[in-house]
């Protein structure tokens, strides 16, 4: 594989040579590739951990453990997020503290998540805020796009299954997931993205390169390139919702992601790459 990167039509294009134009499924993650609602969980997590930290026998000084904290969460960022508190617990185990059940961890967080996002999900429900206003720029026509080509659409996602259903619904995109719509369980064992790929490609009968996954983080984009799928990574600034987010950039190349792109605004542009619309 060839691995270059350059500009097309306002996508980076980073693997120049990988097969596309006959996709038959997409998956999609949920949080920051196609929904803001929960945009700032970092801003949560990453206190909450260090004061978890911090109350240990053998803690660090603060701006060690906020490191420590910060560089697990952002590794397995993409993941169900049990996978944090499980390593939370294990952090707290190896500075002499008692740890709680991880799922306690991730009630808490949760917790504090919902204080935060709270207004915005009231919001969508009273209708004082749009769906355009909580989502990825573009991505509720792109959706749109891809099931008018007769796509199957799935949807994957780290956050539990229940939240997203209701999210998905209240931003008026559960409608294009003809395919399913997957979240975390608190039996975490029975669920990954990685398992939902593997059930997309054996129920469709699918090659590799008749799938295409889009997501902002590391997982989505690792499990849809072992299959030999197409990865667009989503570099999107969930803040600003315009330009890209270099550190998400420099991640999803690092996962192995075919091409960047910082939101669904140029949506001609990415399908006509995409699908080799013009290409003789």
């Amino acid at each position: 594989m060839s691995t270059v990167s350059s500009t097309c039509g306002g996508l980076e294009v980073i693997h120049e040579t990988v097969e596309r134009g006959a996709f038959k499924s997409a998956l999609f993650d949920f949080d920051g590739t196609i929904s803001l609602i929960r945009q700032g969980w970092q801003q949560i997590m990453v206190p909450y951990f260090t004061e978890v930290l911090l109350d240990t026998p053998h803690a660090e000084e603060k701006v060690l453990i906020a490191q420590c904290a910060q560089e697990f969460i952002d590794l397995l960022t993409g993941k169900q997020t049990i996978y944090q508190c499980i390593r939370l617990a294990e952090e707290v185990q190896k500075r002499g503290g008692l740890p709680k059940d991880p799922l306690d961890y991730k009630e808490e967080y949760h917790r504090r998540l919902m204080e935060r996002i709270h207004h915005r999900i009231v919001g969508l429900q009273e209708g004082k805020l749009l769906p355009e206003e909580l989502v990825v720029p573009g991505s509720i026509e792109f959706l749109e796009d891809l099931r008018n080509r007769g796509l199957i659409l799935y949807l994957a996602s780290g956050t539990d299954e229940q939240y997203v259903l209701e999210e998905a619904e209240l931003l008026g995109v559960s409608k294009y997931f003809n395919g399913g719509i997957h979240g975390a369980r608190d039996e975490y064992q029975e669920f990954s993205k990685a398992k939902v790929i593997q059930q997309i490609i054996v129920s469709h009968d699918l090659a590799g390169h008749e799938l295409v996954g889009f997501g902002d983080g590391y997982v989505e984009i690792e499990n849809v390139k072992s299959v030999q799928g197409f990865a667009v990574g989503v570099a999107s600034d969930e803040e600003k919702r315009t330009g890209v987010d270099e550190w998400k950039r420099n991640r999803l190349i690092r996962a192995g992601a075919d091409i960047i792109i910082p939101n669904f605004q140029k949506r001609p542009e990415i399908l006509q790459y995409l699908f080799l619309e013009g290409v003789k």
